[in-house]
């Protein structure tokens, strides 16, 4: 299974109930085709950088999901035809997850490589607690 995150903007005016009803649709939509969600992020009502149809404003709703190209398609499909939808877009995630873990493999294994440089001073010990009270005396000689 590969991973996708798929954002999609809806209406502004589309009501909540409804707003939760189509949500659990798509989510139906990639559970019944094998796949699981990861996250649903509901961005909310934001203010879109350019008009789209008459609409300045929208609702944005992403998923992340682990799932087969087939379920995206149906996925992608069904947003197509959705009324409220205004604008979405798929992005496959899981190549860019590979390079980055190798990215950071490569940082650690130069981090472990590299030697500390002469002249430089180890980070200081943590002084052990000695008991002694803010104004420098023993507790035991201020009681």
């Amino acid at each position: 299974m590969r991973t996708y995150e798929i954002i999609f903007i809806l209406k502004p005016d589309f009501p909540e109930e409804e707003f939760d009803k189509f949500l659990s649709q798509m989510e139906g939509i990639v559970t019944t085709g094998g796949g699981t969600i990861r996250k649903i992020d509901k961005m909310g009502l934001r203010r879109l950088a350019y008009m789209i149809g008459r609409y300045r404003d929208g609702q944005y709703v992403l998923f992340s999901v682990d799932c087969e190209v087939a379920t995206v398609k149906e996925f992608e499909r069904r947003l197509r035809v959705a009324e409220p939808v205004i604008k979405h877009l798929t992005v496959r995630v899981d190549e860019e997850m590979k390079r980055l873990e190798k990215l950071h493999a490569i940082r650690a294994k130069k981090l472990a490589r590299k030697k500390p440089r002469p002249g430089s001073k180890p980070a200081p010990a943590a002084a052990p607690d000695s008991g002694a009270a803010p104004g420098g005396e023993p507790a035991a000689a201020r009681a």
